[in-house]
C-alpha cells in the first residue's frame, strides 16, 4: 500500500511544479535514449531468451528422433525436389546420428513432449500475475528466467536418462517461463505512458519473434555441425546472462531507477497520473467472473494460442518432412517468418500509437481491426497450403506470409487486457495465460495424434481445425470486445480476493 501513496504524492508534487514545462514533456517523449526504452529492450532480450528456450526442443526434435523422416511423403514424392537443399539428405541424417544420441519416439510421443512445457503451468499464471502486481515484477521475472535457463542446460542429460525425466524438466521449466511472460505486464503500468504503451509493449514482445528467428536460424546449423545438445547449452547460457542484465539494470518503477533523468521521471508520472492503474492487494474476482469483456479476451487467447503453438512446435518438422528439406536449411527457412515478424511487430506498435494519439480511430476499433487483419489474412495462406504443395517455393512463401501477418494480433487482442484493467494487468494476463497454456498443452498433443492416425491428410486436418478455432475466437471478439476500463477495474470497486 505504501507504493500507492508514494506515487500519488510524487504525482501531486510534479503537478504543482511549474518548472516542468510542455517543452520538457515533448523532449522526454522524443528522447532516443530514454530509460523506459532501455527497459523495453532488456525485456525484449528476456522474451528472446524465454522463447528461444521454448522452441529449442522443436528445432532439435528432428535430430533427436531416429524416425525424423517419418512424415507425410505422399504429396512430397510427387513434388520436384529443391536440388540445392536436398543434395545430402541421407548423408546428413547419418552424420547427425553419429554426433549425438537419437531416440525412437513416435509422432504421438513427440507431441506429448512438445506440449509438456504447458502441462504444469495452468494455474501458475494466476499466482504469478497476482504476486507481481503486489510485490513487483523485477524479481519474479528475473528469477523465473534464471530457473528456466538453468533447466535448459540440463535437458540433454535429462533426455539421455529417459522420456519421463525430460517431461518433468519441461513441466518445471514451463512453470518458470510463465513467471516471465505474465509478470512483465505489471512493469508497464508504472513505466509506459498511455500514448506510448503500444510502442513499448511491442518492442518488448518482439523479443518472442527475435528468439524464434535466432533459434531457427542457428539451431539447424548447430544440430548438423556439433550436435543437438549444444542448442540447449548455448541458449540456456544466454538466458542466464539476460536474467543478470534484467536484475542489474531494471528497477520496479521510475522513481527507483538510478540513471533516469528528472525530466523523464516527471513525464512518465504525469502521463500516468490520470490513469487509475496502481496495483492493489484486492482483486474483484466476483466482478471478473461476470465480465463479458474479460471472458472475450480469455476465449480469444485460447483460440489464437491453439494455432500459435502448432506453428511454434511443428514448423521445423513440417518443413523438414513435407518439403524434404534437411535440418540446416529447414532451420534457416523456419527462421524467416520470425525475422520479418520481429520487424512488423515494432512497426505495428508505432502505427497503433499513431492512430490512437491522433484520434484517427477509437482504441477498440484499432484492437478489432488489427485482430481481424491478423486472423483472416494468415488463415487464407494457411488454408491454401493444401493446394500449393506442388511448388515448394510457393509453400514456403505462404508459410512466411501467414506467420508475418499473424503478428497483427500483438497490437490487437493480445494486449487488450491493458485497456480494460490496467490496475490488474498482470493478474488478467495470468488468467489469459492459463487459457494459452491449456491450448498449448492440447494442440501439439492433438496434432501428434492426427499425424499418427492419418499420414496422408494429417497436416490438412491439423490446419483446418486450427483455422476453425481461430475464426470462432475472432467472431466472439468482434461482437463482445471492449477497450475501455471496466467498472470492476476502477479504484472504488473491488471485492476481497
Amino acid at each position: 500500500m505504501s507504493s500507492r501513496v508514494e506515487v500519488k504524492e510524487t504525482v501531486g508534487h510534479i503537478s504543482n511544479d511549474r518548472n516542468f514545462s510542455m517543452d520538457q514533456v515533448q523532449t522526454s517523449r522524443k528522447g532516443c535514449f530514454a530509460v523506459r526504452y532501455l527497459v523495453a529492450f532488456i525485456l525484449q532480450l528476456c522474451n528472446f531468451s524465454v522463447y528461444s528456450q521454448i522452441m529449442s526442443l522443436s528445432i532439435a526434435m528432428p535430430a533427436m528422433v531416429n524416425t525424423s523422416a517419418q512424415t507425410n511423403r505422399t504429396n512430397a514424392s510427387e513434388e520436384e525436389p529443391l536440388t540445392v537443399l536436398n543434395v545430402s539428405w541421407n548423408e546428413t541424417q547419418e552424420e547427425i546420428k553419429a554426433m549425438a544420441p537419437a531416440y525412437d519416439w513416435s509422432p504421438q510421443i513427440q507431441g506429448i513432449i512438445l506440449g509438456s512445457v504447458n502441462y504444469g503451468s495452468f494455474f501458475t499464471p494466476l499466482l504469478s500475475g497476482y504476486l507481481s502486481g503486489i510485490y513487483g515484477a523485477k524479481y519474479v521475472v528475473g528469477v523465473g528466467l534464471c530457473i528456466s535457463s538453468v533447466l535448459t542446460l540440463f535437458i540433454p542429460l535429462a533426455t539421455d536418462t529417459g522420456v519421463v525425466l525430460l517431461i518433468v524438466i519441461r513441466i518445471v521449466q514451463g512453470i518458470a517461463q510463465v513467471n516471465v511472460t505474465t509478470s512483465q505486464y505489471s512493469i508497464w503500468i508504472k513505466w509506459a505512458p498511455p500514448l506510448e504503451r503500444n510502442k513499448l509493449i511491442t518492442i518488448a514482445m518482439s523479443g518472442t519473434s527475435l528468439g524464434c528467428f535466432i533459434l531457427f536460424l542457428l539451431g539447424g546449423v548447430l544440430c548438423q555441425t556439433i550436435g543437438w545438445p549444444y542448442v540447449f547449452y548455448i541458449f540456456g547460457t544466454t538466458g542466464c546472462v539476460c536474467s543478470l542484465l534484467w536484475l542489474s539494470l531494471v528497477s520496479e518503477k521510475p522513481t527507483n531507477h538510478p540513471f533516469i533523468s528528472t525530466t523523464e521521471k516527471a513525464y512518465i508520472e504525469c502521463s500516468l497520473a490520470q490513469e487509475d492503474a496502481i496495483p492493489h492487494w484486492s482483486v474483484p474476482i466476483k466482478d471478473m467472473i461476470k465480465s463479458t469483456a474479460l471472458w472475450t479476451i480469455l476465449i480469444s487467447h485460447f483460440c489464437e494460442s491453439w494455432h500459435n503453438h502448432i506453428i511454434l512446435s511443428y514448423l521445423p518438422t513440417y518443413i523438414n518432412s513435407v518439403l524434404q528439406v534437411d535440418l540446416q536449411y529447414s532451420g534457416f527457412l523456419s527462421s524467416l517468418p520470425f525475422v520479418l515478424g520481429y520487424i512488423c511487430v515494432i512497426l505495428e506498435g508505432q502505427l497503433a500509437d499513431l492512430l490512437h494519439s491522433r484520434k484517427l480511430l477509437k482504441l477498440i476499433t484499432i484492437r478489432k481491426l488489427f485482430t481481424a487483419v491478423g486472423v483472416l489474412s494468415s488463415a487464407i495462406f494457411i488454408l491454401s497450403l493444401n493446394w500449393v504443395r506442388s511448388s515448394q517455393v510457393t509453400t514456403l512463401a505462404f508459410l512466411i506470409l501467414s506467420c508475418v501477418l499473424n503478428t497483427w494480433l500483438y497490437v490487437g487482442v493480445m494486449i487488450n487486457m491493458m485497456d480494460i484493467a490496467p490496475r490488474y494487468a498482470a493478474f488478467v494476463k495470468g488468467l489469459a495465460l492459463i487459457f494459452e497454456q491449456i491450448a498449448g498443452a492440447i494442440s501439439p498433443t492433438v496434432s501428434g495424434y492426427l499425424r499418427n492416425q492419418d499420414s496422408e491428410s494429417s497436416w490438412s486436418n491439423i490446419f483446418f481445425l486450427s483455422i476453425a478455432i481461430r475464426l470462432v475466437g475472432l467472431i466472439i471478439y468482434l461482437i463482445f470486445g471492449k477497450a475501455e476500463v471496466q467498472d470492476w477495474a476502477r479504484e472504488q470497486s473491488f471485492t476481497q480476493f
